[in-house]
């Protein structure tokens, strides 16, 4: 028994927090590309699966197609990886959580809000504590501030969200 909780404690002391990538690209067209090339090969690969044996004549123009819109998939990957900037996030451990969130306590309009937090200070120190870039706490309240609604949303929601990544299941016994 002792052997066997050894060699459990030890692949659990290894575990790593979770990570997320958070993804921004400012370029519409590039990003709208890759959108056209992903669905484009959905297409391609569901028309491939789905000939009869009376399309078999033609698929090797099928298959080309395929071909052709992986070729362009990739080339529109590469491109949106040379435009866009991704961010990485780390779950803290969960008493550096609640000492930050501690750090911000909520106002009584935050909690009239139903917020557990100061959310004005809490989400850019979370974005930077969770931040595997090193992002400083000042340059996240700049983002915050300046980005688009959708954009500040959604830095923010990548910080916390990856605190609250579950990787375990409680199966059925």
């Amino acid at each position: 028994m002792t052997t066997n909780w050894t060699a459990l404690q030890k692949r659990l002391d290894t575990l790593k927090r979770p990570t997320l990538g958070f993804t921004i690209c400012e370029d519409p067209e590039v990003r709208h590309r890759l959108n056209r090339a992903k669905t484009a090969v959905a297409d391609a690969e569901q028309t491939l699966t789905a000939l009869t044996a009376a399309d078999e004549p033609q698929r090797p123009l099928f298959e080309d197609r395929a071909a052709a819109a992986r070729a362009e998939l990739a080339a529109a990957q590469e491109a949106f990886d040379k435009a866009a900037i991704t961010l990485t996030f780390q779950a803290l451990e969960r008493r550096e959580l609640e000492d930050l969130q501690a750090k911000h306590p909520a106002s009584e309009q935050d909690e009239a809000d139903g917020q557990d937090f100061a959310m004005d200070s809490f989400a850019p120190a979370l974005i930077a504590a969770a931040s595997v870039d090193g992002m400083p706490v000042d340059y996240a309240k700049h983002c915050l501030d300046t980005w688009s609604a959708a954009d500040a949303r959604g830095l923010w929601n990548a910080a916390w969200s990856v605190q609250h990544q579950q990787r375990t299941d409680l199966g059925k016994g």
